[in-house]
Parts: structure tokens; sequence; C-alpha cells
């Protein structure tokens, strides 16, 4: 499966067209949906691992975001120690609920 960027490299400015950004996240949820369909079909640890990392990932986008946000227009910048222990967190309780010992 491409990637949003792969898409959208050489018109990256559509990328913050309102419509777009909706229908990236909407293609994100379908996609955490197939991963989900997927785990219940096989209860495999490796797609529970998977889901998690694109989790992962997703917030460190998010986090990438706002700094961008920050150096670009002033905002606050984030909270990286809250982001890092919610981050922690999220990882072992999902590793915990899908029995994965780390």
């Amino acid at each position: 499966m491409r990637s949003v960027r792969e898409i959208f490299k050489s018109k990256e400015y559509f990328l913050d067209e309102p419509e777009v950004v909706k229908l990236v996240e909407y293609c994100e949820e379908l996609q955490d949906e197939i991963v989900e369909l997927k785990y219940q079909k096989t209860n495999n640890k490796e797609l529970a691992m998977l889901d998690m990392l694109k989790e992962v990932i997703k917030g460190c986008n998010a986090i990438e975001k706002e700094q961008m946000e920050h150096e670009r227009f002033g905002y606050e910048a984030p909270n990286y120690e809250a982001t890092i222990s919610n981050l922690k967190n999220y990882i072992y309780n999902r590793c915990r609920d899908e029995k994965i010992w780390l």
C-alpha cells in the first residue's frame, strides 16, 4: 500500500486542503480497521505488534506536526515528557493486553 506522502509527492500543497486532510484521516481509520479485522481472523501477535507500531508512528507524526506549527506560527511547544510517558504507557498496556512480553 502506498503512503499518503508518496501519492502527493509532487503536489504536497494538496495536503493542506481540508478535504484532503479529512480523506487522509478516513484512510487511516480504514487501515486501522483492516489491521483489526486481520488480527481478529488470525489472532496473530505479529498483527497486534504491527497495529501498535502504527499507533506509535501516528503519535510521532502528530508531535512532529505540532513542532512544525510551533516553529511556524509560534504556538505552544509540545510537551515531550508527557508524550513519551503516554507512549510508554500505551506500549506497556497494549503488550500486557496482547500477552506480548518485551
